[in-house]
Formats: C-alpha cells, structure tokens, sequence
C-alpha cells in the first residue's frame, strides 16, 4: 500500500488531535461553587410529555438543589402514560412546584417548544433554565452557573451533559455530540464572539436571562424549530447578547434515550435539520468523517494482516482523539476503540434523516409528526 496514503493519513489524525486539545481551551468548565450574596429568583421550566420513567429522578434532584430563591415549573404536555400521576407522587408537599397541563399544540408549532413558551409565561424568575426531563442536576448547579455566566458577562449559557447510555446505539451516538461540537465548532469564535454563525447550545440544559430571552421574542421567535436550542442561541447572538458553551459534563447528566429505537428516531428528527437540510453538506461530512476516522480503521486491518504495525498508527491517533474528549467529558474510554462503528452509524442516520426530508416525508417524535 502506498506510502503517501499512509503520510497523508498520519498527517490527518494528527492535525485532527492537535486542533481539539487547542480547541477545547476555549470551552470553560463551569465556575467553583461559593457563597453568593445576591441571589435572584431563577424560574427551572421543564417539559414533560410521556416521562413516567424520568419523574422519580428528575423530582429527586431538583429537591437537591441548594440554591434557596428557586421555583419548579413543571408543565404536564398532554402525556398518555402516568407522568402526572407520578408527578403529584413525588412532589408531595413541596410548595417549590408547580405542576399544570399545557393547552392543545397549535399548528405550525413544535410540541416541545410550545410547552416550554407557555412555562416562560408563568415564569417569574429573573433567569430561566429549561431543563429536559431526563437531566439530573448538581446540587450547586444554580450558583455555579450564576457565577459562570457573570464572569463571562454572558446573557446565555449552555451546555452538552454527561449522557450515562444504557443501550448500544445510545453508546455508539449520544456521546458523538461533544465530539462533533469540539471537531467542528471554532469555540474561541463561539464563545468570545456575538457572530451566530459560530454557535452550539443543547436544549437540554439553556440557562438564560429573563432580559435577553423576552427581548429575542422567546420560544415563540422560533415556533417551528426542531433545532430550537441552537436556533434560540443565535437569537441572541442576533440581538447583540453573549451567549457561551460551557464543559457541563461534571454537573449535569442526561439518560436521553430509553431505546435503541428512540435513539434513532431521535437523532433522525434533528441531525439533518441541524446542518440545515443541506444535501451538498451532508455528503461532505460523510466524506470527512470517512477520511477522518474510517480511512484509518481500513489502514489498521491492513496493518495487522500484514503485520506491517505502522499502518495502524493512525486509527491509535483517532482513539487518542476521541479518548480525550471522552475524559474531558466524563464517558468511558472504551468507546474511543468503537469510533468507527460510531462513525458508521452516524452516517447511517444522517442519511435516513436526508432522505425522510428530500421525499417529503414527515419526522415521528412522541406521538407527534413532524415536516
């Protein structure tokens, strides 16, 4: 095999670790917990639909939390199974929670940002977090990130959490979403910059000031958005707020995906709709990702059947880089050593989404389609 594909691929994979450990400089970890003397009414708005296997330990952290001028807006969106019920079992008395079904989903609204524009509405914090029901919080996540956000003079903070998968596909693609961030996103740009372009946010965890969310239009500004986290953060980027990416891994957790299926049904809704339904960059990330990281696994299977052992240097340079962020990130480090299945099946799904959308077909989401 040619010396020059092998040059070429080393050159690569070691571009590919230098950029990320220069990259991730530039995404903070949130600040130390410490006392803080003033202490504004943060609004936690979270929206449920179908949860029943997330209340016990969504309610069971929220109760943790030791930030004391806080209150819990829960918003029941019309589930089918027994999250209300649930609900009202394990909040009991605790007079920090509110709990009230949603009206009817309008047309051309999507489901999860109708439910939390109508939290907003009943929100009388001085800051939001919108808060998925699969998160668990730190105890001192409020502090910290009330001190995060005033040292950076930010109006918005969010952040990927640490996704502890309980099934194959959810190991293979939930955690690919600190990789494509840390690969893809200039973070100096992202973060020290009001330029949208430059933009990342998980609606998962969005912490955000009543200020700047009301002068953007709130979710309302983004009705249809399937992508409404990142859609949400270039509007205020657009009106001239900070908005920065914080490393949440040490504070937040996510159990996104019950399933295999609801993994791929959910990844399928939104990967395509966030690169912007673009056909021309879709079939170049699946190159990208080819010559980054499936190129190399080829050249180590020819190395060990030839035992010429230099040919598999660079998929070691594809593990160390996927390893590194793993670290930084929280998630276990044999999963750098399954890259390449993790690569295969991202490119599955980023085609399957492509095609549902170029057909004109519509996108499945608890009980609710979508265009």
């Amino acid at each position: 095999m040619s010396t020059l594909i092998l040059t070429i691929a080393l050159v690569l994979t070691l571009i590919l670790n230098l950029w990320t450990i220069i990259n991730s400089c530039f995404l903070p970890s949130l600040e130390r917990s410490k006392p803080i003397k003033k202490k504004p009414l943060v609004s936690f708005l979270i929206p449920m639909r179908n949860e029943e296997d997330q209340v016990k330990g969504l309610i069971e952290s929220l109760k943790q939390v030791t930030y004391n001028n806080v209150e819990f807006l829960i918003i029941d969106d019309h589930s089918e199974d027994r999250t209300p019920e649930l609900l009202q079992k394990y909040i009991r008395s605790d007079q920090r929670f509110t709990v009230w079904q949603g009206d009817p989903l309008p047309s051309g609204w999507n489901g999860k940002v109708h439910a939390c524009h109508q939290l907003s509405l009943k929100a009388n914090g001085d800051y939001y977090l919108f808060l998925d029901a699969d998160a668990r919080v730190a105890p001192a996540i409020i502090e910290r990130s009330l001190l995060t956000l005033w040292k950076h003079d930010a109006s918005m903070l969010s952040g990927f959490p640490n996704y502890p998968s309980r099934h194959f596909l959810s190991h293979m693609l939930v955690p690919l979403q600190h990789m494509v961030v840390w690969l893809h996103l200039p973070l100096m740009m992202a973060n020290f910059t009001t330029r949208p372009a430059f933009t990342a946010a998980c609606g998962i965890f969005i912490f955000i000031e009543k200020q700047a969310y009301q002068a953007i239009g709130g979710h309302e500004s983004v009705q249809s958005s399937l992508v409404e986290d990142v859609h949400i953060a270039r509007e205020v980027k657009n009106h001239g707020f900070k908005m920065i990416l914080c490393n949440i891994s040490d504070s937040v957790i996510s159990f996104m995906y019950d399933s295999s299926k609801e993994t791929w049904e959910g990844f399928k809704k939104n990967i395509f709709t966030g690169i912007g339904r673009s056909s021309l960059l879709a079939f170049g990330l699946m190159a990208l990702y080819f010559l980054l990281f499936l190129h190399p696994a080829f050249l180590a299977v020819y190395g060990l059947v030839t035992s010429q052992w230099v040919y598999v240097l660079p998929f070691l340079l594809t593990v160390s880089f996927k390893m590194y962020i793993d670290i930084r990130t929280k998630h276990p480090l044999w999963l750098a050593w399954l890259l390449p299945v993790s690569i295969v099946c991202l490119i599955a799904i980023l085609m399957a989404s492509m095609f549902v959308s170029l057909k004109g077909k519509t996108y499945q989401w608890k009980g609710r389609l979508y265009k």
